[in-house]
């Protein structure tokens, strides 16, 4: 913590209820946990440990350095962009396994008799994996597969990809070694219980994202950003706002500039549409959301004034609408100059 004028008030109930309620619609499967971009932004150490307390034991990172970043926590984790050459030196870390997409990295693993592994199979998105006649040919013979795992391309559409993608990994039951088989993210899971298989692997919904309407009154939002009042003033009617001057005041209007901008994640998709609140006030972005500040028309919470807090809406994909924004790239974009207050 730096004391800094912007922070995020993460909900660790939120996030743990989140992951039970995956759990229960993942069924028999077991279900992991993406903590992969430093746990969506916010905080992959103290996601990871609030999850294995809860009984989570399977986690994904993208990276090496961001398995080495985790420490040593209990738990197993999945390296999901494979072992480059590179990445031989950390080959060895306690309970940390690669996710094998090339022909390369499965030779690589072979040569330093490297141990369990997981292996992704390509089944349409065509984006990392071997593929089904790769397996088929043997290209998997003498590894130890502890998972084969895919991933959904249109999850979160009702689309034939996905009973095709479905199918194919059904497919490839007992033809490896594998003692699992896995497909399902956070819209995965909503899909039903045929595309769960044995362990599942929620990222987004855990973190208060919506991928699908199914999931829209079981997810409750995990990140809330708060910023401090910089500067409080009176903008004369006529007047504007912020660059290129694109909102005018309709009347004499009170503003609050508030120590939040682009830099930190608050992005220029949220101008002149995003909203902030003081209590039950709701306060509208104006202007330019510019790389450190953001302006706010404060006219329904006259008694804030400088160094008070004001919040931002938590709802992720209301957010979306209003920015254009992904709900994932709300949640990776957020900043380093946020402290992260769990509560």
């Amino acid at each position: 913590m730096t004391d800094s004028p912007c922070r995020l008030s993460l909900d660790g109930d939120a996030l743990v209820s989140n992951w039970r309620a995956l759990d229960r619609m993942s069924g028999r499967a077991a279900c992991g946990a993406a903590v992969k971009a430093d746990g969506y932004g916010v905080g992959a150490r103290a996601v990871v440990a609030r999850l294995r307390a809860a009984g989570c034991r399977d986690f994904f990172v993208a990276t090496w350095a961001e398995a080495v970043a985790l420490g040593q926590m209990p738990g197993t984790v999945s390296v999901l962009h494979g072992v480059r050459a590179e990445d031989m030196a950390q080959v060895g870390l306690p309970g940390v396994r690669p996710v094998l997409n090339t022909f390369a990295q499965v030779a690589r693993w072979k040569a330093a008799n490297g141990g369990a592994c997981d292996v992704m199979v390509d089944t349409g998105m065509n984006r990392l994996g071997v593929s089904v006649d790769d397996i088929a040919t043997g290209l998997l013979d003498g590894l130890t597969v502890e998972t084969l795992m895919s991933h959904l391309a249109c999850a979160d559409d009702d689309t034939v990809m996905n009973i095709r993608q479905r199918d194919l990994l059904a497919g490839l039951a007992g033809r490896t070694n594998a003692r699992r088989l896995s497909l399902a993210n956070s819209a995965g899971i909503a899909l039903g219980a045929d595309f769960a298989f044995d362990l599942t692997r929620p990222g987004l919904a855990l973190y208060g994202g919506v991928p699908r309407g199914e999931l829209s009154d079981t997810i409750r939002p995990v990140v809330q950003i708060e910023a401090q009042i910089l500067q409080r003033r009176t903008v004369r009617r006529g007047k504007t706002v912020g660059y290129n001057a694109t909102w005018t005041a309709p009347a004499d209007t009170p503003v609050a500039i508030v120590n939040l901008g682009y830099a930190d994640g608050y992005f220029r998709g949220f101008s002149d549409c995003g909203t902030a609140w003081a209590g039950d006030a709701r306060l509208p972005v104006i202007g330019r959301v510019s790389m450190d500040l953001t302006a706010l028309d404060i006219s329904a919470a006259l008694a804030v004034g400088e160094g008070d807090w004001i919040t931002f809406d938590p709802d992720l994909p209301a957010a979306a609408r209003v920015s254009g924004m992904s709900q994932y790239e709300l949640l990776t974009g957020l900043g380093a100059r946020f402290d992260r207050l769990w509560r």
